[in-house]
């Protein structure tokens, strides 16, 4: 254990005290918050300029009726098609609306002068569209037809909970989803990171003939676990202080950006003491962002989630890393170690699909046994525990997590201990269980 512990302590300082280490754990979380609001920013601001589409009506029902915006300006025009086409070259287009469109909707036809951005096709078809059902409702003489439509209209907001956990306040299946799915990838992304990271730094030193010289006085069991433990080290510091940054920065921001009237809301239905529409009537906002806020608001399901996502982290990679290491072990270089290492993150892509199909349904059966087999429960589990399922589920899932990781070690360590002395040939498949089996 005395040597463990050096190997350990050794290559958690060298990580550690790296530069990028430093630089990665400090910038992560806004590179995350950065990518999460760089769409929404990008699809707000990177407008290109005004689009002058000139039109010829022959209905005269749509012209009329069609509302310009920043992105597109609608421009009559009274030359026939052909010659519209030669001389407006200025106008980014003409668009041609046949003169039965009532009857035919698909005698609509936009010539541009260059490609035409699915954003724009999408808003002129609406537009066409919406008139056109405007005008059939017309035919059945209605009066005050918008009025009754107006009034008809309704949008609902569903609340659930749980009958197992009568005391848990309602839960967006929205929110659960999408939270369960960015756990599964983070869960994704540190597998095969710090994975491969015990595998390049047993290739280096291979390289290097340092191995030789250290199992002079270490086990190669020793050696192997000292790595896998050091990284895991890292892998948990670097978690647990982008935990308490993101939590620091929350704590600090949420009060300047949350009104007295949403707070009282939140707390209100974490309390019990209202349900999500009236909470959501007394913040001003909408019921599904309000639920997101509350979600994000409930400390302690947060802090629950976070606990999960490091036991699963940390399971996950002591079995992964001890297969990188079996890798790392029985290779020279790193281009020999990629057609390895595809065995092994074999499981981890999977893993990552069935996460997005848990998006539909986390009580499936798929979901449920793919939780259970360790090479993927990681991520699948991760991406199921914010759903809200049975605790017997997600401890049976850490048991047998940890379990394979036991037996992994013990093949991993059978290969690592022949693996770092052979040199100049990579070995089959075959050769590597042939290791497993040597006293």
């Amino acid at each position: 254990m005395s040597n463990i512990r050096l190997i350990v302590g050794r290559e958690f300082n060298e990580r550690v005290r790296k530069k990028s280490f430093i630089v990665t754990t400090i910038l992560m979380p806004v590179l995350m918050v950065a990518l999460m609001v760089a769409p929404a920013l990008i699809m707000r601001y990177a407008r290109g300029e005004t689009k002058r589409i000139a039109v010829i009506d022959e209905s005269g029902l749509v012209l009329p009726r069609l509302e310009s915006g920043a992105e597109v300006l609608f421009e009559p025009t009274e030359l026939p098609l052909a010659e519209a086409r030669a001389q407006l070259g200025e106008h980014f287009g003409v668009l041609r609306i046949g003169a039965d469109i009532l009857s035919d909707p698909n005698d609509v036809a936009l010539y541009a002068n260059g490609s035409v951005p699915l954003v724009l096709e999408e808003r002129i078809v609406g537009q066409i569209e919406e008139i056109i059902e405007q005008e059939k409702l017309r035919a059945y003489d209605i009066g005050n037809l918008q009025q009754i439509l107006d009034e008809v209209r309704t949008s609902v907001t569903l609340s659930t909970f749980r009958n197992d956990e009568p005391e848990s306040p309602a839960r967006s299946s929205a929110v659960a989803t999408f939270t369960g799915f960015g756990l599964g990838m983070v869960l994704y992304m540190f597998l095969l990171i710090y994975g491969a990271m015990v595998m390049q730094s047993v290739i280096e030193e291979k390289q290097s003939r340092v191995l030789e010289v250290i199992v002079s006085s270490v086990r190669p069991f020793d050696l192997m676990m000292g790595k896998i433990l050091g990284v895991a080290c890292v892998a948990v510091v670097q978690i647990l202080l982008w935990g308490v940054l993101v939590g620091g920065v929350g704590t600090l921001v949420m009060p300047h950006l949350i009104s007295a009237d949403l707070m009282s809301g939140v707390e209100a239905l974490h309390a019990g003491t209202a349900d999500t529409v009236s909470a959501a009537a007394m913040a001003g906002m909408d019921p599904a962002a309000f639920q997101a806020v509350a979600t994000a608001l409930d400390f302690g399901y947060v802090a629950a989630l976070f606990g999960w996502l490091l036991l699963f982290l940390v399971g996950g990679y002591l079995l992964y890393s001890a297969m990188f290491a079996a890798v790392g072990s029985s290779v020279d270089n790193m281009q020999d170690a990629s057609q390895l290492q595809s065995l092994i993150t074999m499981p981890v892509l999977i893993a990552f699909f069935v996460a997005i199909s848990v998006m539909k349904d986390p009580n499936s059966q798929l979901a449920f046994w793919f939780s259970i087999i360790p090479f993927t429960s990681p991520v699948v589990m991760m991406a199921r525990i914010p759903c809200g399922i049975p605790l017997w589920e997600i401890l049976l899932s850490l048991g047998l997590l940890y379990l394979s990781f036991v037996a992994m070690v013990w093949v991993a360590a059978k290969i690592y201990r022949v693996g770092i002395f052979m040199y100049g040939k990579k070995p089959s498949l075959r050769e590597m269980a042939r290791w497993v089996r040597y006293r």
